[in-house]
């Protein structure tokens, strides 16, 4: 009776307990996460040189959509996490759309930087087609990851579920992204695309990696902050 009723408290321990998507803070990091994403298309338009290391505009920005899609995933669930992909690349999509008119759009006599925003934001569509491919790809492993090991260990093992999904998900990102996004920026060389991947690879996962605790205390004020996990939590354990 004492091993059945110790298997069965880790057995409810172990469960994986999700928030509603229905709060005003899953709207918030939805938001974040889709200016995160519009702002990133349009930095990776741009090649970016550092030494030896070849990138893109958007480096520094990328990481962050994975950051935020962490905290979906942990405290939302796979489902929510799915919705805030598609409505993230949604918006992406308008964003384009919305160069495109500007762009088309008759200039002013006195406007003279028609050129540089057609070199600016012309190329974006490419871009953007990169990062559904990639960004979708890669979220869904990550999330799909992320989930599956809540499943199996409930709340423990928050760090090493948040970097085991971060390696899936940003290999796949990261490879579907620079195949497609490599020429757009004037990558054509096989060495400088590999340089692209890799490097683009490493960066990704170890900002991630680094982040790693600011990731799990962010997640860990979601927990606190939305009063029906909490209540999750107290019911499973």
């Amino acid at each position: 009776m004492g091993a059945s009723n110790a298997a069965s408290v880790s057995s409810r321990s172990s469960k994986a307990v999700f928030a509603a998507a229905g709060s005003p803070y899953f709207s918030t990091v939805l938001a974040l996460m889709g200016a995160v994403v519009i702002l990133s298309n349009i930095g990776a338009a741009k090649g970016v040189a550092l030494g030896p290391i070849i990138t893109d505009g958007g480096f520094f920005l990328f990481p962050l959509a994975y950051i935020l899609g962490d905290v979906i995933s942990e405290v939302y669930g796979f489902k929510a996490a799915r919705r805030s992909i598609l409505v993230t690349f949604g918006l992406a999509i308008f964003a384009v759309l919305c160069f495109w008119v500007m762009i088309a759009l008759p200039s002013a006599e006195f406007y003279d930087g028609q050129q540089a925003l057609e070199r600016t934001l012309g190329p974006v569509w490419q871009i953007v087609l990169a990062s559904i491919l990639g960004f979708l790809m890669g979220q869904l492993a990550n999330a799909w990851v992320l989930v599956k090991l809540k499943e199996r260990f409930g709340e423990r093992g928050l760090i090493g579920r948040l970097i085991g999904s971060s390696g899936v998900g940003e290999f796949l990102d990261t490879l579907i992204f620079c195949s497609i996004a490599a020429s757009v920026i004037g990558i054509t060389d096989g060495a400088q695309f590999l340089n692209y991947l890799l490097v683009g690879f490493v960066y990704k996962t170890g900002v991630e990696i680094i982040f790693v605790p600011v990731t799990a205390a962010v997640i860990r004020w979601f927990k606190r902050k939305e009063p029906g996990y909490g209540q999750q939590v107290s019911t499973s354990a």
